[in-house]
């Protein structure tokens, strides 16, 4: 990892850029296969099943006997692990359950907002080296509490055209209502457009990859929302000579496991800290799996050393990180004044890991600065809040005349005249 000492305020944007791509470099891709999708349909979606994961489908549609037969293949140990996670998820999650407001504005003028779910949503869960099916329990759980009636399920077949079990097993587990063997960009096209096989959807969650991330912006021009762009995954630790090294290079090789285009850092106000996070990194390295993959995004993270927490501080927020760990004595100054952050782990012995499967959060996330602006997955992502209002004859003679004077005043005269109308027949 690069070893960078109390840089120029000047300098922050190049040092903390993110590994990817530009948008350019992937959207003349992105819509090709929109365009092939809507026009081609299930014909389009195979070919460019068969391309890129390198298996010949005949149905992509997941029958219940698959979904019966991996539920055998989970061990009885991994069915507790994932019930306990899923336990602790919908606590949370309905938590975050609110009741509706209703006022009287004014004298005969009654106003309330009630939630909704919405009806259609797709989800999609990322396979490919490392089979999310934690990232199932993140998204069916909030989507089964919220009511949503139809709960697509897209996530790429492996080279024997199956689904890892642990994906099925927890769909099932969770409500979702119809599992489809789709990946990548073509499995957002198709749930922007519909095709034969793959109902269009409302609205479409789930992280990804750069060009998923890419597709899923791609689909907002349809009319289809999505979460948030969520890409490659991101950790910033902050910590100084509190922290517990061999803790915080292991939240950092957490992380930079997830994909050669992660992407960690590490800030901190202490020189002897980095030297030694440096050195434990390059240990715990040796013996993980996924060495290979791990090196690549350890290649684009960095060891930022900074005089001040203010300054520490100043740079966290400008980074706006997708996960963001706080290993300090004084935790109450960064978990006070973090304002851009998807989700926030505090003290030594809250690693990512947790966020990831079991506390409860949500692990879906705004990545590359969006925290600045976006909230990560939550109960509110699955529904939408709509506003209903009723207005008795008193109440139209009190805000009555307001409406009129404003309406001529935009130069709106139909607007005028709903209400005039109106006055003219309570008089």
């Amino acid at each position: 990892m690069e070893k960078i000492y109390s840089p120029n305020k000047d300098n922050w944007k190049a040092i903390l850029k993110r590994p990817t791509q530009t948008v350019d470099d992937i959207e003349v891709t992105v819509n090709t296969v929109f365009n092939e999708v809507r026009e081609e349909g299930d014909m389009a979606i195979k070919r460019y099943t068969e391309r890129f994961d390198g298996v010949k489908l005949n149905s992509n549609i997941v029958s219940s006997q698959e979904i019966e037969e991996a539920s055998n293949l989970v061990s009885d140990a991994l069915k507790k692990a994932i019930d306990l996670a899923k336990l602790n998820i919908v606590a949370f999650h309905k938590a975050q359950k609110t009741n509706g407001i209703k006022l009287e504005t004014t004298n005969g003028v009654t106003c309330w907002q009630e939630k909704r779910p919405i009806e259609k949503v797709g989800l999609y869960i990322p396979g490919g080296t490392a089979p999310l099916f934690s990232t199932v329990l993140m998204l069916a759980v909030p989507a089964q509490i919220a009511g949503c009636k139809d709960i697509v399920l897209c996530s790429p077949p492996n080279k024997e055209g199956k689904i890892a079990p642990e994906i099925l097993y927890a769909a099932k587990l969770c409500g979702v209502t119809k599992i489809i063997k789709v990946g990548g960009i073509q499995a957002i096209a198709g749930l922007t457009f519909g095709t034969e096989s793959i109902p269009q959807v409302y609205k479409i969650f789930g992280p990804g990859n750069q060009f998923v991330t890419v597709a899923k912006q791609l689909a907002t021009k349809y009319g289809v929302a999505i979460d948030m762009p969520a890409g490659p995954s991101e950790l910033l630790v902050v910590a100084d000579d509190s922290a517990n090294a061999a803790y915080v290079a292991s939240d950092l090789l957490s992380q930079a496991e997830h994909g050669t285009d992660s992407q960690v850092i590490l800030v901190s106000t202490s020189e002897k800290l980095i030297d030694v996070v440096s050195d434990e990194v390059e240990n715990q390295l040796k013996v993980l799996p996924r060495k290979a993959i791990a090196e690549k995004s350890i290649a684009n993270s960095k060891l930022i050393y900074v005089d001040t927490d203010e300054m520490a501080l100043d740079m966290i927020n400008e980074y706006g990180p997708e996960h963001f760990i706080i290993c300090t004595k004084n935790e109450d100054f960064y978990v006070n004044g973090i304002a851009n952050a998807g989700s926030v782990f505090i003290g030594n012995y809250t690693p990512e890991s947790a966020g990831d499967y079991a506390s409860g959060t949500n692990h879906t996330l705004p990545t590359n600065g969006f925290s600045k602006a976006y909230s990560g997955v939550n109960l509110d992502s699955f529904m939408k809040s709509m506003t209903f209002q009723k207005i008795s004859e008193e109440g139209l003679k009190n805000i009555g005349n307001a409406i009129e004077l404003m309406a001529e005043a935009e130069g709106l005269q139909a607007h005028k005249n709903a209400v005039s109308i109106r006055l003219k027949d309570l008089k």
